[in-house]
């Protein structure tokens, strides 16, 4: 009976962490639960798509497109307060150029945002906001299914990043110290089993989904990998910012790749 309450702050300590959502009073806070509630952030992920979903799905019914598609993703930046966003503008400005690895730190600490911080953020809004259009184009069903499927599929790409490197920056000065300790492999396996079931109950809903899904984990698998890879290059292991840089180009690449796996099989 007291494993349940403890799993249960450990999820909302993870929800109070990625966004700003208030928790009760009794969840309480201990410096170790953050490192053990890591597990739980691909659920705090289908948290914020299934509010984004509602949004898109309330604002198509007044609204064109892409304007519902805006506001789906407007509200998931105010609900998470940009945590993943800041983390994508700052890692584009810290490795953006051709800077070491001290340098490049440094860059990623500062608040301020530079050229490349500000040209990714719009890259990567416009695209989303571009793709999230045509998958309302294309299905309403099938868009709303895939917002939620996207954002909490994406938040586990960061367990693995935090599973396969070090922490590259001064752990001990590191913002949030006890995810720079990393995952288990029981926190990584658990946070991949809940992916797998929302993927099985999203083919449930939507068989004809199949084989974007299956195109879209094997696209998301290799962004991962490169940038593994890259990372240890460049910094020598995982900080903040470029987890959440994780998060949101695997979200990108999950949603351009279901569309042109989609549209392709509509040509044949």
């Amino acid at each position: 009976m007291k494993k349940l309450p403890h799993e249960l702050r450990l999820f909302f300590t993870a929800l109070q962490f990625l966004t700003r959502v208030p928790v009760p009073a009794w969840v309480g806070f201990e410096p170790a639960w953050l490192q053990q509630s890591v597990r739980y952030f691909p659920l705090v992920g289908l948290f914020v798509g299934c509010v984004a979903a509602v949004v898109m799905g309330a604002a198509h019914e007044l609204l064109p497109n892409a304007i519902a598609a805006g506001l789906s993703i407007a509200a998931t930046v105010l609900l998470t307060g940009a945590f993943h966003e800041d983390g994508f503008a700052d890692t584009c400005d810290g490795l953006g150029g051709a800077v070491d690895r001290v340098r490049a730190l440094a860059i990623m600490k500062d608040s301020r945002i530079g050229s490349y911080g500000s040209v990714g953020l719009i890259l990567m809004l416009g695209l989303k906001a571009a793709t999230l259009t045509e998958w309302l184009h294309a299905s309403l069903s099938h868009a709303l299914l895939l917002t939620v499927w996207t954002h909490m599929a994406s938040r586990l790409a960061p367990l693995w990043i935090m599973r396969a490197l070090p922490y590259a920056g001064d752990a001990e000065h590191a913002k949030a110290k006890p995810l720079a300790t990393g995952i288990g492999k029981g926190g990584l396996l658990f946070a991949a089993g809940c992916v797998v079931l929302l993927s099985a109950l999203v083919l449930g809903f939507a068989p004809d989904l199949a084989l974007p899904l299956v195109w879209a984990v094997a696209v998301a698998a290799l962004v991962c990998w490169r940038l593994q890879a890259w990372l240890k290059r460049r910094l020598g292991g995982f900080t903040g910012d470029t987890l959440g840089a994780t998060q949101q180009l695997v979200e990108l690449a999950l949603l351009i790749t279901t569309l042109a796996v989609w549209n392709f099989g509509l040509r044949q």
